[in-house]
């Protein structure tokens, strides 16, 4: 008896293209099994695949709604891309924003992790995008803290601002804040 043969049929298991053994096709031959018709065995292209059958496709989850999101202050504003950073600053551009005015506004947020985040001018304009090697001092803003800031445009159309040399002029009363190095203090 050939090694793999079907015992209960006495012969060698079915072989297909390049002589590959099909073991859950073994006893079966193309005239036993409708499945296993001329076309099944052709080069014709087999039927086309069946719809899925998981629950959100058969209705039981109701995908109706937009899917629920955690509130970010971060998700309505725009981060430029690439990010720029004051490493990334040409020497002229870091001399123009150097000698330029200084701004007053309010930490609209900032992720530390994310390493940016968005200040809220006082006088009302659009939000600045502020990135992390931008922020000078001991402590990590947070919302509410009342900075200041100089201004840089954001290359490469220049069209966009961003704050540079930012100070943390007073921390907002009633929050947590980090300094740099990882302690928490009170304020």
């Amino acid at each position: 008896m050939v090694k793999g043969a079907d015992s209960s049929l006495g012969r060698p298991p079915q072989m297909w293209r390049g002589g590959c053994v099909r073991p859950h096709l073994q006893g079966l031959t193309p005239e036993s099994s409708p499945s296993l018709s001329r076309s099944a065995m052709s080069s014709e292209p087999p039927p086309p695949p069946q719809p899925p059958t998981h629950q959100a496709s058969i209705g039981l989850l109701d995908t109706s709604g937009a899917r629920d999101r955690s509130p970010s202050p971060l998700r309505g504003n725009v981060v430029p891309s690439p990010l720029p950073t004051r490493r990334t600053r040409t020497f002229s551009a870091t001399v123009r924003a150097s000698q330029g005015p200084v701004y007053k506004g309010v930490c609209k947020c900032f992720c530390r992790s994310k390493g940016h985040g968005f200040i809220t001018p006082a006088d009302g304009g659009p939000d600045i995008f502020l990135h992390i090697s931008d922020v000078e001092g001991e402590y990590v803003p947070v919302e509410g803290d009342e900075v200041t800031y100089k201004m840089c445009s954001i290359p490469p159309k220049n069209e966009k601002l961003q704050a540079v040399e930012v100070v943390i002029t007073h921390l907002a009363p009633g929050t947590k804040h980090e300094t740099w190095s990882g302690h928490v203090v009170s304020s």
